[in-house]
Protein backbone atom coordinates (compact mmCIF):
# COMPACT_ATOMS: atom_id res chain seq x y z
CA UNK A 1 0.00 0.00 0.00
CA UNK A 2 1.26 3.44 -0.85
CA UNK A 3 2.98 5.58 1.76
CA UNK A 4 0.18 8.13 1.73
CA UNK A 5 -2.14 5.54 3.30
CA UNK A 6 0.25 4.42 6.05
CA UNK A 7 -0.69 5.69 9.54
CA UNK A 8 1.86 7.00 12.01
CA UNK A 9 1.66 5.89 15.64
CA UNK A 10 1.83 9.31 17.29
CA UNK A 11 -0.48 10.88 19.84
CA UNK A 12 -1.96 14.12 21.03
CA UNK A 13 -5.19 15.79 21.99
CA UNK A 14 -7.59 18.48 20.96
CA UNK A 15 -6.73 21.83 22.56
CA UNK A 16 -10.35 22.47 23.55
CA UNK A 17 -10.74 19.43 25.80
CA UNK A 18 -9.24 18.06 28.98
CA UNK A 19 -8.05 14.66 27.70
CA UNK A 20 -9.39 11.50 29.27
CA UNK A 21 -7.57 8.76 27.37
CA UNK A 22 -4.67 10.46 25.56
CA UNK A 23 -3.42 12.25 28.66
CA UNK A 24 -0.13 14.20 28.56
CA UNK A 25 1.46 11.87 31.09
CA UNK A 26 1.17 8.97 28.63
CA UNK A 27 2.63 10.64 25.55
CA UNK A 28 6.22 9.65 26.35
CA UNK A 29 5.57 5.96 26.96
CA UNK A 30 3.75 3.33 28.99
CA UNK A 31 2.27 4.47 32.29
CA UNK A 32 3.11 2.31 35.29
CA UNK A 33 0.61 1.06 37.82
CA UNK A 34 1.53 3.82 40.28
CA UNK A 35 1.24 6.49 37.60
CA UNK A 36 -2.17 5.20 36.55
CA UNK A 37 -3.39 5.12 40.13
CA UNK A 38 -2.44 8.78 40.46
CA UNK A 39 -4.80 9.43 37.53
CA UNK A 40 -7.60 7.46 39.20
CA UNK A 41 -7.34 4.19 37.32
CA UNK A 42 -8.64 1.26 39.37
CA UNK A 43 -10.32 3.89 41.59
CA UNK A 44 -13.75 3.64 43.23
CA UNK A 45 -16.86 3.49 41.07
CA UNK A 46 -19.28 6.39 40.89
CA UNK A 47 -22.27 4.04 40.71
CA UNK A 48 -23.22 0.47 41.57
CA UNK A 49 -24.71 0.04 38.08
CA UNK A 50 -22.10 0.61 35.40
CA UNK A 51 -24.39 -0.56 32.60
CA UNK A 52 -26.96 2.08 33.54
CA UNK A 53 -24.19 4.71 33.49
CA UNK A 54 -23.12 3.58 30.03
CA UNK A 55 -26.69 3.98 28.82
CA UNK A 56 -26.98 7.47 30.31
CA UNK A 57 -23.59 8.36 28.84
CA UNK A 58 -24.66 7.24 25.36
CA UNK A 59 -21.41 5.35 24.87
CA UNK A 60 -21.18 3.62 21.49
CA UNK A 61 -18.83 0.79 20.68
CA UNK A 62 -15.57 1.94 19.13
CA UNK A 63 -14.85 -1.23 17.18
CA UNK A 64 -16.49 0.12 14.04
CA UNK A 65 -20.16 -0.74 14.36
CA UNK A 66 -21.02 2.10 16.77
CA UNK A 67 -23.62 -0.10 18.49
CA UNK A 68 -24.85 1.34 21.82
CA UNK A 69 -22.54 -0.31 24.34
CA UNK A 70 -25.12 -0.80 27.09
CA UNK A 71 -27.32 -3.04 24.93
CA UNK A 72 -24.64 -5.66 24.36
CA UNK A 73 -23.46 -5.46 27.98
CA UNK A 74 -27.02 -5.85 29.29
CA UNK A 75 -27.72 -8.81 26.99
CA UNK A 76 -24.66 -10.66 28.30
CA UNK A 77 -25.49 -9.80 31.91
CA UNK A 78 -29.02 -11.18 31.45
CA UNK A 79 -27.86 -14.45 29.86
CA UNK A 80 -27.37 -17.57 31.96
CA UNK A 81 -23.80 -17.92 33.21
CA UNK A 82 -20.94 -18.56 33.24
CA UNK A 83 -20.01 -15.56 31.08
CA UNK A 84 -16.86 -14.26 29.36
CA UNK A 85 -15.44 -10.82 28.51
CA UNK A 86 -13.11 -10.40 25.52
CA UNK A 87 -11.09 -7.18 25.15
CA UNK A 88 -10.62 -6.94 21.39
CA UNK A 89 -7.31 -5.24 20.60
CA UNK A 90 -6.52 -7.07 17.35
CA UNK A 91 -6.94 -3.89 15.23
CA UNK A 92 -6.34 -5.41 11.81
CA UNK A 93 -7.24 -2.29 9.83
CA UNK A 94 -4.03 -0.81 8.36
CA UNK A 95 -5.19 2.81 8.65
CA UNK A 96 -6.00 2.60 12.37
CA UNK A 97 -3.58 2.81 15.30
CA UNK A 98 -5.76 3.97 18.22
CA UNK A 99 -6.12 0.60 19.97
CA UNK A 100 -2.40 -0.05 19.68
CA UNK A 101 -1.75 3.36 21.25
CA UNK A 102 -4.00 2.60 24.22
CA UNK A 103 -2.54 -0.85 24.77
CA UNK A 104 1.06 0.35 24.54
CA UNK A 105 0.68 3.59 26.52
CA UNK A 106 -2.23 2.89 28.88
CA UNK A 107 -2.70 -0.87 29.29
CA UNK A 108 -3.82 -0.39 32.89
CA UNK A 109 -6.73 1.80 31.76
CA UNK A 110 -7.82 -0.99 29.42
CA UNK A 111 -7.45 -3.57 32.19
CA UNK A 112 -9.50 -1.34 34.49
CA UNK A 113 -12.24 -1.39 31.86
CA UNK A 114 -11.95 -5.17 31.54
CA UNK A 115 -12.33 -5.70 35.28
CA UNK A 116 -15.29 -3.32 35.50
CA UNK A 117 -16.92 -5.02 32.53
CA UNK A 118 -16.45 -8.46 34.08
CA UNK A 119 -18.06 -7.27 37.31
CA UNK A 120 -20.92 -5.58 35.45
CA UNK A 121 -21.90 -8.63 33.38
CA UNK A 122 -20.94 -11.25 35.97
CA UNK A 123 -18.13 -12.84 33.98
CA UNK A 124 -15.83 -15.49 35.45
CA UNK A 125 -13.26 -15.22 32.65
CA UNK A 126 -11.68 -12.34 30.73
CA UNK A 127 -9.45 -12.62 27.65
CA UNK A 128 -7.23 -9.90 26.20
CA UNK A 129 -7.18 -10.57 22.44
CA UNK A 130 -4.09 -9.15 20.73
CA UNK A 131 -2.09 -9.33 17.51
CA UNK A 132 0.80 -6.85 17.60
CA UNK A 133 4.03 -7.69 19.51
CA UNK A 134 4.29 -4.25 21.14
CA UNK A 135 0.79 -4.56 22.59
CA UNK A 136 1.49 -8.06 23.90
CA UNK A 137 4.65 -6.87 25.65
CA UNK A 138 2.90 -3.86 27.19
CA UNK A 139 -0.10 -5.81 28.46
CA UNK A 140 2.07 -8.57 29.90
CA UNK A 141 4.12 -5.95 31.74
CA UNK A 142 0.99 -4.30 33.10
CA UNK A 143 -0.47 -7.58 34.33
CA UNK A 144 2.83 -8.41 36.03
CA UNK A 145 2.52 -5.16 38.01
CA UNK A 146 -0.88 -6.06 39.43
CA UNK A 147 -0.81 -7.41 42.98
CA UNK A 148 -3.81 -9.57 42.07
CA UNK A 149 -6.76 -9.81 39.74
CA UNK A 150 -10.35 -9.57 40.98
CA UNK A 151 -11.39 -12.55 43.05
CA UNK A 152 -12.94 -15.30 40.98
CA UNK A 153 -11.85 -13.85 37.62
CA UNK A 154 -9.59 -15.81 35.30
CA UNK A 155 -7.52 -13.49 33.10
CA UNK A 156 -5.89 -14.76 29.88
CA UNK A 157 -4.06 -13.36 26.86
CA UNK A 158 -4.65 -14.73 23.38
CA UNK A 159 -2.39 -13.69 20.50
CA UNK A 160 -3.17 -14.12 16.78
CA UNK A 161 -1.62 -13.06 13.51
CA UNK A 162 -3.01 -9.65 12.49
CA UNK A 163 -5.57 -9.57 9.70
CA UNK A 164 -8.75 -7.66 8.99
CA UNK A 165 -11.11 -10.56 9.62
CA UNK A 166 -9.30 -11.71 12.79
CA UNK A 167 -10.78 -8.71 14.60
CA UNK A 168 -14.38 -9.69 13.82
CA UNK A 169 -16.10 -10.77 17.04
CA UNK A 170 -16.98 -14.32 15.99
CA UNK A 171 -13.44 -14.78 14.63
CA UNK A 172 -12.05 -13.70 18.02
CA UNK A 173 -14.22 -16.21 19.87
CA UNK A 174 -13.33 -18.97 17.41
CA UNK A 175 -9.60 -18.26 17.77
CA UNK A 176 -9.75 -18.20 21.57
CA UNK A 177 -11.43 -21.61 21.44
CA UNK A 178 -8.47 -22.96 19.46
CA UNK A 179 -9.78 -22.58 15.92
CA UNK A 180 -8.70 -20.30 13.08
CA UNK A 181 -9.26 -16.55 13.50
CA UNK A 182 -11.99 -16.55 10.87
CA UNK A 183 -15.62 -15.39 11.14
CA UNK A 184 -18.56 -17.77 11.43
CA UNK A 185 -22.14 -17.29 10.30
CA UNK A 186 -24.53 -15.53 12.66
CA UNK A 187 -26.75 -16.14 14.59
CA UNK A 188 -25.89 -17.05 17.24
CA UNK A 189 -23.89 -13.94 18.07
CA UNK A 190 -21.22 -13.98 20.77
CA UNK A 191 -23.50 -12.37 23.37
CA UNK A 192 -25.61 -15.52 22.97
CA UNK A 193 -22.89 -18.15 22.40
CA UNK A 194 -19.29 -17.07 22.24
CA UNK A 195 -16.12 -18.40 23.86
CA UNK A 196 -16.71 -21.99 24.92
CA UNK A 197 -20.35 -21.65 23.93
CA UNK A 198 -20.87 -19.16 26.76
CA UNK A 199 -22.46 -15.70 26.58
CA UNK A 200 -19.54 -13.44 25.68
CA UNK A 201 -19.08 -9.68 25.72
CA UNK A 202 -16.63 -8.80 22.93
CA UNK A 203 -15.67 -5.16 23.48
CA UNK A 204 -13.14 -3.02 21.64
CA UNK A 205 -10.33 -1.81 23.91
CA UNK A 206 -11.21 1.86 23.34
CA UNK A 207 -14.78 1.10 24.40
CA UNK A 208 -13.42 -0.46 27.59
CA UNK A 209 -11.15 2.54 28.25
CA UNK A 210 -14.12 4.91 27.97
CA UNK A 211 -16.17 2.57 30.18
CA UNK A 212 -13.46 2.69 32.84
CA UNK A 213 -13.52 6.51 32.73
CA UNK A 214 -17.33 6.59 32.92
CA UNK A 215 -17.22 4.10 35.77
CA UNK A 216 -15.17 6.56 37.82
CA UNK A 217 -16.61 9.90 36.70
CA UNK A 218 -20.17 9.16 35.60
CA UNK A 219 -22.36 9.77 32.60
CA UNK A 220 -22.92 13.50 33.15
CA UNK A 221 -19.18 14.20 33.11
CA UNK A 222 -18.78 12.09 29.99
CA UNK A 223 -21.39 14.16 28.15
CA UNK A 224 -19.60 17.46 28.75
CA UNK A 225 -18.08 17.07 25.27
CA UNK A 226 -19.68 15.99 22.01
CA UNK A 227 -23.30 16.33 20.97
CA UNK A 228 -26.62 14.68 21.84
CA UNK A 229 -26.35 11.70 19.49
CA UNK A 230 -22.57 11.31 19.68
CA UNK A 231 -21.56 12.37 23.19
CA UNK A 232 -18.09 12.43 24.69
CA UNK A 233 -14.67 12.21 23.10
CA UNK A 234 -13.27 9.68 20.68
CA UNK A 235 -9.89 8.56 19.36
CA UNK A 236 -9.16 9.25 15.71
CA UNK A 237 -6.22 8.18 13.58
CA UNK A 238 -5.54 11.04 11.17
CA UNK A 239 -3.12 10.20 8.37
CA UNK A 240 -2.03 10.81 4.83
CA UNK A 241 -1.45 14.34 3.55
CA UNK A 242 -1.47 16.15 6.90
CA UNK A 243 1.45 17.72 8.74
CA UNK A 244 1.15 15.78 12.01
CA UNK A 245 -0.38 12.35 11.35
CA UNK A 246 -1.20 10.36 14.46
CA UNK A 247 -3.71 9.28 17.07
CA UNK A 248 -5.70 12.06 18.71
CA UNK A 249 -8.48 12.38 21.27
CA UNK A 250 -11.11 14.80 19.99
CA UNK A 251 -14.66 15.85 20.87
CA UNK A 252 -17.45 14.62 18.64
CA UNK A 253 -19.15 17.27 16.53
CA UNK A 254 -16.42 19.35 14.90
CA UNK A 255 -15.97 19.24 11.14
CA UNK A 256 -13.20 17.14 9.68
CA UNK A 257 -11.63 20.24 8.16
CA UNK A 258 -11.46 21.87 11.59
CA UNK A 259 -10.10 18.70 13.20
CA UNK A 260 -7.25 18.40 10.75
CA UNK A 261 -6.43 22.08 11.28
CA UNK A 262 -6.68 21.92 15.09
CA UNK A 263 -4.74 18.77 15.86
CA UNK A 264 -2.93 17.53 12.73
CA UNK A 265 -1.36 20.83 11.67
CA UNK A 266 -3.46 21.20 8.55
CA UNK A 267 -2.86 19.60 5.17
CA UNK A 268 0.62 19.05 3.77
CA UNK A 269 -0.71 19.08 0.19
CA UNK A 270 -3.98 20.10 -1.44
CA UNK A 271 -6.46 17.38 -0.41
CA UNK A 272 -8.04 15.28 -3.15
CA UNK A 273 -10.27 12.92 -1.13
CA UNK A 274 -10.78 11.37 2.31
CA UNK A 275 -10.61 7.64 3.05
CA UNK A 276 -13.13 7.14 5.85
CA UNK A 277 -13.58 4.78 8.78
CA UNK A 278 -10.24 3.11 8.30
CA UNK A 279 -11.02 1.70 4.88
CA UNK A 280 -14.50 0.50 5.81
CA UNK A 281 -16.33 3.78 5.13
CA UNK A 282 -15.14 4.24 1.58
CA UNK A 283 -14.33 7.66 0.16
CA UNK A 284 -15.54 11.23 0.57
CA UNK A 285 -14.68 14.09 -1.72
CA UNK A 286 -12.89 17.03 -0.12
CA UNK A 287 -16.06 19.06 -0.60
CA UNK A 288 -17.23 17.04 2.44
CA UNK A 289 -14.60 18.47 4.81
CA UNK A 290 -17.47 20.40 6.39
CA UNK A 291 -19.12 17.15 7.56
CA UNK A 292 -19.11 16.83 11.35
CA UNK A 293 -17.09 14.11 13.04
CA UNK A 294 -20.03 12.24 14.56
CA UNK A 295 -21.80 9.02 13.71
CA UNK A 296 -25.03 10.44 12.31
CA UNK A 297 -23.46 13.18 10.19
CA UNK A 298 -20.98 10.81 8.56
CA UNK A 299 -23.73 8.26 7.92
CA UNK A 300 -25.93 10.95 6.39
CA UNK A 301 -23.02 11.83 4.07
CA UNK A 302 -23.15 8.26 2.78
CA UNK A 303 -20.08 6.97 4.62
CA UNK A 304 -19.21 5.67 8.08
CA UNK A 305 -16.98 6.79 10.94
CA UNK A 306 -16.10 3.19 11.74
CA UNK A 307 -12.90 2.88 13.77
CA UNK A 308 -12.29 6.64 13.54
CA UNK A 309 -9.41 6.53 11.06
CA UNK A 310 -9.47 9.22 8.36
CA UNK A 311 -6.74 9.38 5.70
CA UNK A 312 -6.27 12.39 3.44
CA UNK A 313 -5.31 11.71 -0.16
CA UNK A 314 -3.40 14.64 -1.56
CA UNK A 315 -0.37 15.77 -3.48
CA UNK A 316 0.56 13.19 -6.10
CA UNK A 317 -2.07 10.70 -4.93
CA UNK A 318 -4.58 9.66 -7.58
CA UNK A 319 -7.82 8.84 -5.73
CA UNK A 320 -9.00 6.21 -8.23
CA UNK A 321 -5.64 4.46 -8.12
CA UNK A 322 -5.67 4.54 -4.31
CA UNK A 323 -9.22 3.15 -4.32
CA UNK A 324 -8.02 0.33 -6.57
CA UNK A 325 -5.21 -0.47 -4.12
CA UNK A 326 -7.65 -0.57 -1.21
CA UNK A 327 -9.96 -2.82 -3.22
CA UNK A 328 -7.03 -5.17 -3.83
CA UNK A 329 -6.40 -5.26 -0.09
CA UNK A 330 -10.03 -6.20 0.58
CA UNK A 331 -9.74 -9.05 -1.93
CA UNK A 332 -6.51 -10.27 -0.31
CA UNK A 333 -8.03 -10.13 3.19
CA UNK A 334 -11.07 -12.24 2.32
CA UNK A 335 -11.37 -15.28 4.57
CA UNK A 336 -12.41 -17.17 1.41
CA UNK A 337 -15.28 -18.82 3.27
CA UNK A 338 -18.13 -17.14 1.37
CA UNK A 339 -18.38 -17.38 -2.40
CA UNK A 340 -20.12 -14.02 -2.66
CA UNK A 341 -17.20 -12.37 -0.86
CA UNK A 342 -14.55 -14.06 -3.00
CA UNK A 343 -16.29 -13.07 -6.22
CA UNK A 344 -17.51 -9.67 -5.05
CA UNK A 345 -14.21 -8.35 -3.71
CA UNK A 346 -12.38 -9.60 -6.81
CA UNK A 347 -14.88 -7.94 -9.13
CA UNK A 348 -14.64 -4.61 -7.31
CA UNK A 349 -10.84 -4.85 -7.32
CA UNK A 350 -10.64 -5.55 -11.04
CA UNK A 351 -13.18 -2.90 -12.01
CA UNK A 352 -11.57 -0.12 -9.96
CA UNK A 353 -8.16 -1.12 -11.33
CA UNK A 354 -9.45 -0.89 -14.89
CA UNK A 355 -10.98 2.52 -14.21
CA UNK A 356 -7.70 3.75 -12.76
CA UNK A 357 -5.81 2.39 -15.78
CA UNK A 358 -8.25 3.86 -18.30
CA UNK A 359 -9.24 0.44 -19.65
CA UNK A 360 -12.66 -0.05 -18.04
CA UNK A 361 -15.61 -1.28 -20.10
CA UNK A 362 -18.68 0.98 -20.45
CA UNK A 363 -20.54 -1.03 -17.79
CA UNK A 364 -17.91 -0.36 -15.08
CA UNK A 365 -19.60 2.52 -13.28
CA UNK A 366 -23.03 0.88 -13.32
CA UNK A 367 -21.46 -2.36 -12.05
CA UNK A 368 -19.86 -0.56 -9.12
CA UNK A 369 -23.15 1.14 -8.26
CA UNK A 370 -24.97 -2.21 -8.36
CA UNK A 371 -22.41 -3.99 -6.21
CA UNK A 372 -22.39 -1.12 -3.73
CA UNK A 373 -26.14 -1.49 -3.30
CA UNK A 374 -26.58 -5.28 -3.40
CA UNK A 375 -23.53 -6.81 -1.71
CA UNK A 376 -23.72 -5.38 1.85
CA UNK A 377 -24.87 -7.92 4.43
CA UNK A 378 -24.26 -10.96 2.24
CA UNK A 379 -21.04 -12.23 3.83
CA UNK A 380 -20.38 -13.85 7.21
CA UNK A 381 -18.51 -10.72 8.32
CA UNK A 382 -18.23 -7.06 7.39
CA UNK A 383 -15.35 -7.35 4.92
CA UNK A 384 -17.64 -7.46 1.90
CA UNK A 385 -19.60 -4.49 3.29
CA UNK A 386 -16.39 -2.46 3.33
CA UNK A 387 -15.56 -3.38 -0.26
CA UNK A 388 -19.12 -2.51 -1.31
CA UNK A 389 -18.87 0.87 0.42
CA UNK A 390 -15.67 1.53 -1.50
CA UNK A 391 -17.39 0.69 -4.80
CA UNK A 392 -20.41 2.83 -3.99
CA UNK A 393 -18.50 5.87 -2.80
CA UNK A 394 -15.85 5.74 -5.53
CA UNK A 395 -18.61 6.19 -8.10
CA UNK A 396 -20.38 8.89 -6.12
CA UNK A 397 -17.40 10.91 -4.88
CA UNK A 398 -14.68 10.57 -7.53
CA UNK A 399 -14.34 11.38 -11.21
CA UNK A 400 -15.28 8.16 -13.01
CA UNK A 401 -16.34 9.84 -16.24
CA UNK A 402 -15.65 8.24 -19.61
CA UNK A 403 -12.81 10.68 -20.12
CA UNK A 404 -11.20 9.37 -16.92
CA UNK A 405 -11.22 5.63 -17.23
CA UNK A 406 -13.80 4.05 -19.54
CA UNK A 407 -13.04 2.72 -22.99
CA UNK A 408 -15.68 2.23 -25.63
Amino acid sequence: MSAVLAPVLAAGGHPAIVPRLVVPEALAGQLTLDEERELGTYGPACSDDLIAELELAGLRGRGGGAFPAHRKWRAVAAAPGPRVVVANGEEGEPASAKDQWLLVHRPHLVLDGVFRAAAAVGAARAVIYLAHPATVEAVEAAIAELPSTPRGLRLDLHVVEPSYVAGEETAACRAIDGGPALPVAKPPRPFEQGVGGRPTLVANVETLAHAAWIGRHGAAAYRVYGNERSPGTTLVTLGGACRRPGVYEVPFGETFGDLFAAVAGGFSAPPAALVMGGWFGGLLATARLGVACCYDAVRDAGSGLGCGAVTVLGGDAEPLAEAAEIAAWFAEQSARQCGVCIRGTAAIRDTLASLAAGTAPPSAVDDLRRWGATLPGRGACGLLDGAAALARTAVRELDTSSEKGVTE
